[in-house]
């Protein structure tokens, strides 16, 4: 029997980044970033332009914008306060981040539930905008993996959900203001305000970390006979735990002591990433950030600052996996997926074409603001908002 219950994996969206490092570097040089800290909105400093925007004392035009990214595990609204300028692209002048869990595929099976939370991000943006610029800033959310691997009905009926919500509020909201958007579109966003950079854009659905473990573990979203018991020399040895991956509780154990973790882990996840991943030869030569898992799997480490950051080698991730899985596990149920994660991102970054030596760059933030999509799909969609 399967037991279901809401949780789904993350997507990885893998893009090479040198043009976001540039359109950050050119556009966002005088960006301020707060992690849920409303900015101060000085009403009585504000007159009005004569399109009805904001305007400082020292004569500054701003607008504002509200991006939900509802990703796999977690939903995310970034509220941008932008400073515009005449014939030239805007600048970010403060930030305002919160993020919740679940994610919204979390909710597949009752939509209704997605509410509170959705509500919550809201009221995070209502008290970061001034209420005279709630009908005239866009609110927009774009949905990636979690609700791409969802069946069509399901995920509909959750946008549905979001769109209601939307209209609702204060803000100004269009039918096209909710949204999955293609993976692909994701690493576009960098691009965006009619700077040319060379950039290129890879999106491997099912390779995200949660939907490559379940492979790795040789397990699938719809187990043949409703079986879950899963066992991967990938796991400390006589492990046995629970694990929830696309509303399915699997149950997953450990090979028996003795068994060579590492070496078999290993052939595991190359068998996995066999063929799978386009190699590029550019990437020796240029400087790279990496963020997310590859980021956490560093702090976990001991390697880099949680809040800092750091730098990290590609050997490094390699060296660490075989020393994790390869060595006692003093607390495998804090942490039972180490080693398996570790192995997959070494193998994963060695695929993209990153030599042993080659260091990364591990940030949350770029120039102060955090790093996603969310920035360059707020400017590209207030430019259609101009358009149409």
């Amino acid at each position: 029997m399967v037991m279901k219950r809401p949780k789904l994996g993350v997507f990885l969206f893998v893009a090479f980044l040198l043009a976001y490092l540039l359109f950050l570097k050119y556009h966002y040089s005088t960006s301020k970033a707060s992690n849920f800290r409303p900015p101060p909105h000085a009403e009585s400093n504000l007159a009005r332009a004569g399109d009805d925007r904001p305007v400082s004392a020292d004569g500054l035009d701003f607008q504002y914008g509200i991006m939900f990214d509802a990703g796999s595990t977690g939903t995310r609204v970034h509220i941008f306060k932008l400073q515009m300028k005449n014939k030239e692209p805007p600048t970010v002048d403060h930030e305002t981040f919160k993020a919740i869990k679940p994610g919204l595929s979390a909710y597949a099976d009752d939509p209704e539930k997605c509410a509170a939370g959705i509500q919550e991000l809201l009221d995070v943006a209502k008290s970061s905008v001034p209420p005279s610029m709630w009908a005239k800033t866009p609110l927009v959310l774009k949905a990636t993996a979690g609700l791409r691997l969802l069946p069509g009905e399901k995920a509909k009926q959750l946008l549905e959900k979001v769109r209601q919500i939307f209209h609702e509020s204060p803000f100004l909201s269009r039918d096209d203001s909710v949204s999955i958007m293609d993976g692909t579109d994701e690493g576009k966003q960098a691009a965006v305000l009619s700077r040319t950079c060379f950039f290129v854009v890879y999106s491997y659905l099912g390779l995200g970390l949660m939907s490559a473990r379940l492979t790795i573990l040789g397990g699938s979203v719809d187990p043949p006979g409703g079986s879950t018991e899963l066992v991967s020399p990938c796991l400390p040895p006589q492990y046995s735990g629970r694990w929830e991956h696309a509303d399915v509780v699997f149950t997953v154990k450990g090979q028996k002591a003795g068994e060579p973790v590492f070496e078999t882990c290993l052939t595991r996840v190359q068998k996995v990433l066999y063929g799978k991943i386009k190699r590029v030869s550019e990437v020796v030569s240029m400087d790279f950030y990496a963020f997310s898992f590859y980021y956490d799997r560093a702090v976990n480490l001991g390697i880099i600052d949680e809040k800092m950051g750091g730098a990290i080698r590609v050997s490094d991730y390699t060296d660490a996996a075989r020393r994790v899985c390869s060595g006692p596990s003093a607390e495998p149920q804090q942490n039972p997926f180490l080693c398996l994660d570790l192995v997959y991102i070494s193998v994963l970054l060695q695929e993209f074409g990153f030599p042993p030596h080659q260091q990364l760059r591990l940030a949350r933030t770029i120039n102060q603001v955090e790093t996603s999509w969310a920035l360059g799909a707020t400017f590209n969609y207030m430019e259609t908002l101009r358009g149409s």
